[in-house]
């Protein structure tokens, strides 16, 4: 028996995918009845695209259009507790995602991209609050942070290195630890979304309204986000995912279409924003590279902000 516990605890630490970590057997009576109740998750779909308009995509907004002697420069701002309120609400309904899913998934992998995109989330909340008090002190988000008028004079010129840190740490790294597990837990879910049942393949009248707001968000994610070959790539992946399940007689179901469908459509309006600057010089310079996706705030500081 020992040697037996012993195999199985090995095969956990090599096999964080594994589905052993779980309480309920793949394959157990349970879950099997799970699959055949699988409805379209409204109410979840509809809470994260709703929080994900206010506390993300809103939360520059309410930045702008609230009066600055409000929420001094010394103090958060609203942004800043919406992005707080989005660290909290937006795991709890990814975990509340997973749990709906009818594949019995791995509570290793769960955990620890539930927990890093936390800490990146927390990154990027630290970053971009210090980076909204530099815009409303004229910095520039078109401009990298060398080329900004309020930057390049200071001195010591060693702060200018500090200034460059904070941008690593706010549209890099934060990014990236917030992310790439974002789309993996997505990804997770959507791998166990295939059904043999035709009815169960459908979307229904709530998923399509609600999948223009959802790919529209997403719109913004990988634009302003610049993860544009993160959810390429994960997009990807989900072709081959659909591909490879076609071959076993499997197809998504109305959970699996709407995100399937979410990504695709913004894919093409993806596709539409680099063809509408395609020719920008001032953001060409600004993103260079193999791929080409400029921010949406960076073309508000460039040619809205200006003409205002």
């Amino acid at each position: 028996m020992g040697r037996s516990l012993t195999k199985d605890c090995v095969f956990l630490v090599f096999n964080p995918f594994s589905m052993e970590d779980h309480e309920s057997p793949p394959y157990s009576p349970e879950n099997v009845a799970q699959k055949k109740k699988q409805r379209f998750h409204f109410d979840l779909w509809l809470c994260l695209t709703v929080q994900n308009w206010i506390l993300d995509f809103g939360r520059p907004i309410v930045m702008i259009i609230l009066p600055l002697e409000w929420f001094p420069l010394n103090k958060p701002s609203a942004g800043d507790y919406f992005h707080m309120a989005y660290n909290v609400i937006t795991p709890f309904l990814l975990l509340k995602l997973i749990e709906r899913s009818p594949r019995v998934l791995s509570r290793t992998a769960v955990y620890l991209c539930i927990i890093t995109f936390v800490m990146g989330a927390s990154i990027h909340l630290v970053g971009d609050s210090i980076n909204h008090r530099l815009i409303l002190s004229g910095y520039q988000l078109h401009l990298s942070v060398r080329e900004n008028p309020i930057i390049k004079d200071l001195k010591p010129a060693s702060l200018i290195d500090s200034f460059e840190l904070l941008y690593y740490y706010d549209e890099h790294l934060g990014h990236l630890m917030w992310y790439i597990p974002f789309f993996i837990i997505l990804f997770i879910y959507f791998s166990g979304c295939f059904s043999s049942g035709e009815e169960q393949k459908k979307v229904p009248l709530a998923g399509w309204l609600l999948l223009g707001p959802s790919a529209l968000y997403y719109w913004y994610l990988v634009t302003e986000g610049q993860i544009a070959e993160l959810f390429l790539l994960t997009f990807v992946a989900m072709v081959a995912m659909v591909i490879f399940q076609h071959h076993k007689g499997l197809g998504p179901d109305s959970n699996g279409l709407f995100l399937f469908y979410s990504f695709g459509v913004t894919v093409l309006l993806v596709a539409l924003w680099v063809a509408y600057l395609w020719n920008d010089p001032v953001l060409r310079n600004k993103y260079p590279g193999l791929i080409y996706v400029p921010e949406p705030w960076s073309y508000y500081t460039l040619h809205i902000k200006k003409s205002h």
